[in-house]
């Protein structure tokens, strides 16, 4: 079967694709990498700003690094929890209790009221 160099030339890229391709790689790490600078930036306001609850603290610090808080009470990075979020440890220690404490059951109503209140009607 003899090939024909028309076909095979509709699926190639011309040469100015491949050169936008080359250029906008590098392009777009770079502003990737600069939206990512930009996220952490917030999120060190976000997590040492007083105008935010203690709570909302350690969740930034924990979308900046990427963790969890801890749920031992004498894990060693609630020390550093607390100063990056300039909260004292008793009140990091606080919002480890507050997250292990079971859902209260006016909370289980909302929720699930929430979701079938237009399904019921």
């Amino acid at each position: 079967m003899p090939s024909n160099p028309s076909n095979l030339s509709s699926h190639l890229s011309p040469a100015t694709d491949h050169a936008d391709t080359a250029t906008g790689y590098p392009t777009r790490i770079m502003r990737e990498q600069n939206e990512e600078a930009e996220r952490a930036q917030r999120e060190r306001i976000e997590q040492s700003s007083e105008l935010n609850t203690p709570a909302m603290r350690i969740r930034a610090w924990e979308r900046l690094h990427r963790l969890t808080l801890p749920r031992d009470s004498a894990h060693a990075v609630l020390d550093v929890v607390a100063k990056a979020t300039h909260l004292t440890l008793e009140q990091v220690r606080e919002e480890q209790r507050r997250r292990s404490e079971p859902a209260r059951p006016s909370q289980l109503n909302d929720s699930a009221g929430n979701h079938e209140g237009s399904a019921g009607s």
